[in-house]
């Protein structure tokens, strides 16, 4: 028994020291000094609100997250036998803080990435490992963040939200506007298909705001003030029901209105055309699919032809039809887009 005791102990503590290096040889290329900015630099985005940068850095992100996970399981499994394994006390200390830190620097990470909102800023299995061998005492409360994401957060408390950040991140101005920047640029890109006309001019609302901020053009309760704005905006497609039409009432309409140089008629018409044409399941129908385009191209050439239809659809040298077809697709992605169909 006791052979076998030191056979499953230093497999154990193998499995430890591996995940150890794993995640410092991931983390080595951060600049020093390593705060939570220097790591966000690395693994989110170099210039905060920056799109490309986030999607390239996925990768990254996602070896963090297994490494980590990797880290804290292999620690479980030996933190009441640290002693036992061979760990003297001033390593173990070592490990434990460690641990701490890199749970600290992957949770932080998925905040500002806004990865949290599919994988969960602390899993329960890996929220459970954290508060049982690494911060059983001193355990920061973020229940915020259990059922809420930041941007919910955001939109339900305002400025406020920042009062329910982490202490950690809390504590660093930039670090906060950097995570609330790359939160929002996430909501932007995941939602530019429902209307990309009012996405776009929410993306240079941001792109100006981040400008501003680096400028130092903004107190900091200013900035809230605006990004607050800016990202309850954002969750609202088309900006919500106010400053349209009264006959542009669905969340659709607005979308078509945004999207077709806000003309009320030419867009009360394509969705007349497309609500009369769509059958159950049209979306993976290709016959149901044309029925719907051969009913949006039809309501466009009626404009067209009452001269409702906007510029771009007349040239004036004969191309009218390739023109229209252009729209009469752009328009039916658009509408593929929309849960009001």
């Amino acid at each position: 028994m006791q052979g076998l005791l030191k056979d499953r102990l230093a497999e154990a503590r193998e499995d430890l020291e591996e995940a150890r290096e794993a995640v410092k040889a991931l983390c080595e290329p951060v600049e020093a000094p390593r705060e939570e900015l220097d790591y966000f630099h690395w693994f989110c985005a170099k210039e905060s609100g920056n799109a490309r940068q986030l999607k390239d850095n996925e990768p990254k992100r996602v070896k963090l997250y297994k490494f980590v996970g990797a880290l804290l399981r292999s620690y479980a499994s030996i933190a009441n036998e640290v002693a036992a394994a061979g760990y003297r006390i001033d390593e173990i200390e070592q490990i434990k803080d460690e641990v701490d830190h890199f749970a600290k620097v992957s949770a932080t990470v998925k905040r500002n990435s806004g990865d949290y909102i599919d994988l969960k800023a602390f899993e329960p299995a890996m929220r459970h490992l954290i508060d049982t061998y690494i911060r059983a005492q001193e355990s920061e409360i973020i229940s915020d963040f259990d059922d809420l994401s930041l941007i919910a957060l955001i939109v339900e408390r305002g400025p406020e939200a920042v009062d329910a950040l982490p202490k950690g991140l809390r504590k660093s101005e930039g670090a906060v506007a950097e995570t609330i920047e790359n939160n929002v640029r996430r909501i932007i890109v995941n939602e530019t298909p429902v209307d990309p006309a009012y996405y776009e001019k929410m993306s240079k609302l941001l792109d100006a705001l981040i400008e501003q901020r680096r400028k130092g053009m903004l107190t900091y309760k200013d900035y809230l003030e605006k990004i607050a704005k800016l990202t309850r905006d954002a969750t609202l497609p088309g900006g919500g029901p106010g400053g349209y039409p009264p006959n542009v009432k669905t969340a659709a309409q607005r979308a078509l209105y945004n999207n077709l140089g806000q003309n009320e008629g030419l867009t009360l018409a394509v969705d007349a055309a497309i609500e009369a044409s769509r059958m159950d399941g049209w979306r993976d129908s290709t016959m149901k699919a044309k029925r719907v385009r051969l009913a949006i191209r039809t309501a466009l050439q009626q404009a067209h032809a009452a001269a409702q239809a906007p510029d771009g659809l007349d040239d004036g040298d004969g191309r009218d039809s390739y023109a229209i077809e252009a729209e009469a697709t752009r328009l039916l992605e658009l509408a593929k887009h929309q849960s009001d169909y």
